[in-house]
């Protein structure tokens, strides 16, 4: 679903050369849910009233540190290097916290079912946040693949230390990923092992041949995005999806195999069987087109009502 975006500002802040923006969302939103719910890589973490964020731009060339806070005008945004482009810059942070879409009828999905109702009153402003791109949901897939996530989350914070950019945010460091020029000039790391260096340098190659850049994947549609992920050496069905998913922005998908989301959907329901995929899809038909959120809830806040 393509809805009308949150309302987008852009000014100068009141420190030297320190470009602002501030994004007013069109509904609900809770800054502190979205980093005590952690993402991409990412665990959830204390809020301080600050979201600090590192990550390569969408144009694959830069990357960007962005200190977040919130009030009553909506979530602010203070940049920290990157190339200048604030309004580009802003349309990610906007994309990451699911406020580049119009929430407005998410609410509604809560009136016409009572648990997602539940569900959102226990998690008050709650949206989905993205990985900060395809490209960096990619070679997370390909990093963790088979291992720890939080051993792989260690390896790829060491990673993006010595090859990427770390940016000082807030009173804290915080390492933006390798652009693909500087994973592909990197010829070994400790702790990584060789194949995972090869297929993470596979990614790099797809991104800057376009093949994950996120306005063609949405452009696609899910179900195409999602096969034509499958390409990149590494990506099998779970982890395109993944990033379909997780990365891209879509609303209404509904990850009718997901086991941990179905078992909590028979509880939530109260189902007398386990919920089978077809079960799922007739649950989640009163949720459209806000599928993959409404999920997403299920999944981040269920045991707040259990």
């Amino acid at each position: 679903m393509d809805g009308a975006p949150a309302r987008l500002s852009v000014g100068r802040g009141r420190l030297p050369r320190m470009d602002t923006f501030t994004i007013v969302p069109t509904a609900a939103f809770s800054l502190r849910e979205s980093v005590e719910f952690g993402f991409g890589q990412r665990h959830s973490q204390p809020f301080d009233g600050v979201m600090r964020l590192a990550f390569v731009q969408d144009d694959l060339r830069h990357q960007v540190g962005v200190v977040l806070r919130q009030d009553e005008a909506g979530v602010h945004g203070e940049i920290h290097g990157g190339d200048g482009n604030v309004a580009s810059i802003k349309a990610q942070v906007a994309r990451v916290l699911s406020l580049d879409r119009d929430a407005t009828g998410f609410a509604e999905v809560g009136r016409r079912d009572p648990v997602i109702g539940a569900l959102q009153a226990a998690a008050p402003g709650l949206l989905p946040p993205l990985f900060y791109s395809p490209y960096e949901a990619a070679v997370w897939s390909v990093l963790s693949a088979r291992r720890p996530a939080k051993q792989m989350a260690e390896v790829r914070r060491r990673f993006s230390e010595a090859n990427g950019r770390v940016f000082a945010l807030a009173g804290q460091h915080l390492a933006a990923l390798a652009t693909p020029e500087q994973m592909l000039a990197v010829t070994e790391f400790p702790g990584l092992p060789a194949d995972k260096l090869d297929r993470m340098q596979g990614v790099a190659r797809a991104a800057l041949d376009g093949l994950l850049d996120v306005e063609r994947l949405l452009a696609s549609g899910p179900e195409v995005a999602t096969a034509q992920l499958q390409r990149i050496k590494g990506i099998g069905p779970f982890y395109a999806s993944l990033i379909t998913i997780r990365a891209t922005g879509f609303t209404d998908v509904l990850p009718a195999d997901e086991p941990l989301a179905r078992d909590l959907v028979t509880r939530l329901y109260h189902l007398d069987k386990p919920c089978e995929p077809a079960d799922f899809e007739r649950i989640a038909e009163p949720w459209r087109p806000y599928r993959t959120w409404a999920t997403v809830l299920i999944r981040a806040a269920g045991h707040r009502i259990l």
